[in-house]
Protein backbone atom coordinates (compact mmCIF):
# COMPACT_ATOMS: atom_id res chain seq x y z
CA UNK A 1 0.00 0.00 0.00
CA UNK A 2 3.03 2.54 -0.68
CA UNK A 3 2.22 5.89 -2.29
CA UNK A 4 -0.80 6.63 0.34
CA UNK A 5 -0.99 10.25 0.68
CA UNK A 6 0.21 11.35 4.56
CA UNK A 7 -2.80 13.02 5.52
CA UNK A 8 -5.29 12.98 8.19
CA UNK A 9 -8.18 12.56 5.60
CA UNK A 10 -6.64 9.15 4.62
CA UNK A 11 -8.51 7.63 7.17
CA UNK A 12 -11.84 9.08 5.07
CA UNK A 13 -10.22 7.39 2.27
CA UNK A 14 -8.75 9.57 -0.07
CA UNK A 15 -5.88 7.26 -0.79
CA UNK A 16 -5.98 4.48 -3.94
CA UNK A 17 -5.97 0.78 -2.24
CA UNK A 18 -6.90 -2.80 -4.27
CA UNK A 19 -9.29 -4.90 -2.79
CA UNK A 20 -6.74 -6.93 -2.01
CA UNK A 21 -4.34 -4.05 -0.03
CA UNK A 22 -7.57 -3.39 2.43
CA UNK A 23 -8.60 -6.52 2.75
CA UNK A 24 -5.41 -7.68 3.80
CA UNK A 25 -4.69 -4.65 6.31
CA UNK A 26 -8.34 -5.76 8.19
CA UNK A 27 -6.94 -8.77 9.36
CA UNK A 28 -4.87 -7.17 11.93
CA UNK A 29 -8.43 -5.97 13.95
CA UNK A 30 -9.25 -9.33 14.28
CA UNK A 31 -5.80 -10.84 14.40
CA UNK A 32 -5.32 -8.85 18.01
CA UNK A 33 -2.83 -6.40 16.05
CA UNK A 34 -1.00 -9.00 13.54
CA UNK A 35 -1.08 -8.23 9.78
CA UNK A 36 -1.91 -11.77 7.71
CA UNK A 37 0.34 -10.87 4.21
CA UNK A 38 -1.57 -12.85 1.53
CA UNK A 39 -0.98 -15.86 -0.37
CA UNK A 40 -1.83 -17.16 -3.45
CA UNK A 41 -0.88 -20.25 -2.86
CA UNK A 42 -0.90 -22.23 0.09
CA UNK A 43 0.39 -25.48 -0.30
CA UNK A 44 1.25 -27.81 -3.71
CA UNK A 45 1.39 -31.54 -3.68
CA UNK A 46 2.67 -33.76 -6.03
CA UNK A 47 0.94 -37.14 -8.13
CA UNK A 48 1.98 -39.28 -4.96
CA UNK A 49 0.04 -36.92 -2.41
CA UNK A 50 3.78 -35.26 -0.69
CA UNK A 51 3.82 -32.14 -0.17
CA UNK A 52 6.28 -29.97 -1.98
CA UNK A 53 5.21 -26.51 -1.09
CA UNK A 54 4.00 -25.08 1.77
CA UNK A 55 3.69 -21.35 2.62
CA UNK A 56 2.73 -20.52 6.26
CA UNK A 57 0.61 -17.60 7.18
CA UNK A 58 3.36 -14.73 7.21
CA UNK A 59 2.36 -12.33 10.35
CA UNK A 60 3.29 -8.82 11.30
CA UNK A 61 2.46 -7.18 14.48
CA UNK A 62 1.37 -3.83 13.94
CA UNK A 63 -0.74 -2.12 16.72
CA UNK A 64 -1.36 -3.46 19.78
CA UNK A 65 -3.90 -5.99 20.79
CA UNK A 66 -5.95 -3.48 22.73
CA UNK A 67 -6.14 -0.93 19.94
CA UNK A 68 -7.07 -3.82 17.71
CA UNK A 69 -9.65 -4.92 20.00
CA UNK A 70 -10.93 -1.36 20.07
CA UNK A 71 -11.51 -1.08 16.51
CA UNK A 72 -13.41 -4.41 16.28
CA UNK A 73 -15.63 -3.10 19.12
CA UNK A 74 -16.29 0.22 16.76
CA UNK A 75 -16.67 -1.48 13.82
CA UNK A 76 -18.90 -3.96 15.28
CA UNK A 77 -20.98 -1.07 16.12
CA UNK A 78 -21.35 -0.41 11.99
CA UNK A 79 -23.22 -3.56 12.02
CA UNK A 80 -25.63 -3.67 14.51
CA UNK A 81 -27.12 0.04 14.59
CA UNK A 82 -24.61 1.37 11.33
CA UNK A 83 -24.64 1.88 7.73
CA UNK A 84 -24.10 -2.01 7.73
CA UNK A 85 -27.33 -2.38 9.71
CA UNK A 86 -28.63 -3.83 6.32
CA UNK A 87 -26.43 -7.45 7.21
CA UNK A 88 -28.47 -8.47 9.96
CA UNK A 89 -31.67 -8.39 7.94
CA UNK A 90 -30.05 -10.46 5.17
CA UNK A 91 -28.96 -13.19 7.85
CA UNK A 92 -25.86 -12.74 8.58
CA UNK A 93 -25.77 -13.98 12.17
CA UNK A 94 -22.94 -13.91 15.38
CA UNK A 95 -20.08 -11.84 16.06
CA UNK A 96 -19.07 -9.54 13.05
CA UNK A 97 -17.55 -6.70 12.11
CA UNK A 98 -17.42 -4.03 9.11
CA UNK A 99 -17.16 -0.81 7.53
CA UNK A 100 -19.36 0.48 4.54
CA UNK A 101 -17.64 2.78 1.91
CA UNK A 102 -18.79 5.34 -1.27
CA UNK A 103 -16.78 6.95 -3.03
CA UNK A 104 -17.65 10.86 -4.61
CA UNK A 105 -19.81 10.04 -7.81
CA UNK A 106 -20.73 6.18 -6.60
CA UNK A 107 -17.73 5.36 -8.73
CA UNK A 108 -16.28 2.85 -5.83
CA UNK A 109 -18.57 0.77 -3.56
CA UNK A 110 -17.22 -0.82 -0.89
CA UNK A 111 -17.75 -3.18 2.02
CA UNK A 112 -15.22 -4.83 4.09
CA UNK A 113 -16.09 -6.90 6.95
CA UNK A 114 -14.94 -10.30 8.96
CA UNK A 115 -15.18 -12.54 12.01
CA UNK A 116 -13.29 -14.22 14.25
CA UNK A 117 -12.05 -16.53 11.59
CA UNK A 118 -12.04 -14.68 8.38
CA UNK A 119 -11.89 -11.25 6.23
CA UNK A 120 -13.88 -10.80 3.35
CA UNK A 121 -13.49 -7.68 1.09
CA UNK A 122 -16.19 -6.77 -1.43
CA UNK A 123 -15.81 -3.75 -4.49
CA UNK A 124 -17.74 -2.74 -6.80
CA UNK A 125 -17.10 -0.56 -9.77
CA UNK A 126 -15.76 -0.41 -13.38
CA UNK A 127 -12.33 -0.92 -14.04
CA UNK A 128 -12.28 2.39 -16.08
CA UNK A 129 -13.71 4.92 -13.22
CA UNK A 130 -17.62 5.98 -13.89
CA UNK A 131 -20.35 6.23 -11.87
CA UNK A 132 -21.89 2.76 -10.55
CA UNK A 133 -25.60 3.65 -10.47
CA UNK A 134 -27.97 6.41 -8.62
CA UNK A 135 -27.37 6.07 -5.19
CA UNK A 136 -24.82 2.97 -5.17
CA UNK A 137 -24.09 3.66 -1.92
CA UNK A 138 -21.64 0.49 -0.10
CA UNK A 139 -24.42 -0.82 2.20
CA UNK A 140 -26.55 -1.02 -1.01
CA UNK A 141 -24.42 -2.74 -3.92
CA UNK A 142 -21.37 -3.98 -2.17
CA UNK A 143 -23.09 -5.15 1.21
CA UNK A 144 -25.19 -7.81 -0.01
CA UNK A 145 -22.34 -9.28 -1.83
CA UNK A 146 -20.54 -9.82 1.60
CA UNK A 147 -23.97 -11.10 3.42
CA UNK A 148 -24.02 -14.07 0.99
CA UNK A 149 -20.53 -15.05 1.24
CA UNK A 150 -20.48 -14.93 4.87
CA UNK A 151 -24.05 -16.82 4.80
CA UNK A 152 -22.91 -19.26 2.66
CA UNK A 153 -19.34 -20.25 4.48
CA UNK A 154 -20.15 -19.77 8.17
CA UNK A 155 -20.50 -23.68 9.04
CA UNK A 156 -16.78 -23.87 7.39
CA UNK A 157 -15.82 -20.48 9.60
CA UNK A 158 -17.88 -20.51 12.87
CA UNK A 159 -17.98 -16.67 13.97
CA UNK A 160 -16.87 -17.12 17.49
CA UNK A 161 -16.29 -14.19 20.32
CA UNK A 162 -13.93 -11.81 20.21
CA UNK A 163 -11.70 -12.58 22.43
CA UNK A 164 -11.01 -9.19 24.88
CA UNK A 165 -7.21 -8.90 25.57
CA UNK A 166 -5.20 -7.82 28.53
CA UNK A 167 -5.63 -4.02 29.90
CA UNK A 168 -9.06 -3.39 28.48
CA UNK A 169 -11.94 -3.19 30.38
CA UNK A 170 -15.64 -2.47 29.34
CA UNK A 171 -17.78 0.46 31.11
CA UNK A 172 -21.06 0.81 30.12
CA UNK A 173 -22.16 4.38 29.24
CA UNK A 174 -25.21 6.31 28.17
CA UNK A 175 -25.78 5.73 24.04
CA UNK A 176 -27.01 9.45 23.71
CA UNK A 177 -24.42 11.39 25.13
CA UNK A 178 -21.76 8.97 25.70
CA UNK A 179 -21.14 10.34 29.13
CA UNK A 180 -21.32 8.31 32.72
CA UNK A 181 -25.27 6.99 32.88
CA UNK A 182 -28.14 7.82 35.47
CA UNK A 183 -31.35 6.39 35.84
CA UNK A 184 -33.06 6.47 32.87
CA UNK A 185 -30.18 6.38 30.11
CA UNK A 186 -30.14 3.71 27.58
CA UNK A 187 -26.76 1.86 27.80
CA UNK A 188 -24.01 0.69 25.79
CA UNK A 189 -21.03 -0.67 26.65
CA UNK A 190 -17.53 0.65 25.62
CA UNK A 191 -13.97 -0.48 25.92
CA UNK A 192 -11.29 1.44 27.30
CA UNK A 193 -7.60 0.50 27.68
CA UNK A 194 -4.98 1.12 30.14
CA UNK A 195 -4.47 4.95 30.51
CA UNK A 196 -7.69 5.89 28.53
CA UNK A 197 -9.96 8.60 29.63
CA UNK A 198 -13.03 6.99 31.17
CA UNK A 199 -15.87 9.55 30.90
CA UNK A 200 -16.49 10.54 34.64
CA UNK A 201 -18.90 13.52 33.55
CA UNK A 202 -22.73 12.59 34.58
CA UNK A 203 -24.70 12.53 31.28
CA UNK A 204 -26.85 15.63 31.06
CA UNK A 205 -29.52 14.92 28.92
CA UNK A 206 -31.76 12.37 31.12
CA UNK A 207 -32.96 12.94 34.46
CA UNK A 208 -31.52 10.30 36.72
CA UNK A 209 -32.26 9.97 40.55
CA UNK A 210 -32.53 12.69 43.15
CA UNK A 211 -29.28 11.67 44.27
CA UNK A 212 -27.74 12.02 40.69
CA UNK A 213 -29.04 15.01 39.89
CA UNK A 214 -27.44 16.66 43.48
CA UNK A 215 -23.87 15.56 42.40
CA UNK A 216 -24.87 16.49 38.58
CA UNK A 217 -25.34 19.97 39.68
CA UNK A 218 -22.55 20.21 42.50
CA UNK A 219 -20.07 18.73 40.10
CA UNK A 220 -21.44 21.50 37.39
CA UNK A 221 -20.72 24.03 40.27
CA UNK A 222 -17.56 23.25 40.72
CA UNK A 223 -16.27 22.94 36.92
CA UNK A 224 -17.66 26.41 36.52
CA UNK A 225 -16.12 27.79 39.43
CA UNK A 226 -12.52 26.26 38.43
CA UNK A 227 -12.92 27.84 34.81
CA UNK A 228 -13.57 31.31 36.48
CA UNK A 229 -10.48 30.88 38.63
CA UNK A 230 -8.34 29.52 35.47
CA UNK A 231 -10.01 32.84 33.70
CA UNK A 232 -8.79 35.51 36.49
CA UNK A 233 -5.19 33.70 36.15
CA UNK A 234 -5.10 33.95 32.48
CA UNK A 235 -5.72 37.43 32.81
Amino acid sequence: MGGLPDVPSLALGTGDVSPLDLTTAYTMFPGQGQVARPRGIISVFDSGGRQVLDRPVDREQLISPAVAFQMTSMLRDVIERGTGASARALGVRGPVAGKTGTTDDYHDAWFVGYSSSVVVGVWVGFDQPAPIGRDAYGARVALPVWADFMKRTAKQLTAAEFDVPPGVHAEELCSVSFLAPVDGCPLYTEYFKDGDTVPSEFCPIHRGSLKQRAERAVGGFFRGLGSKIAGIFRR
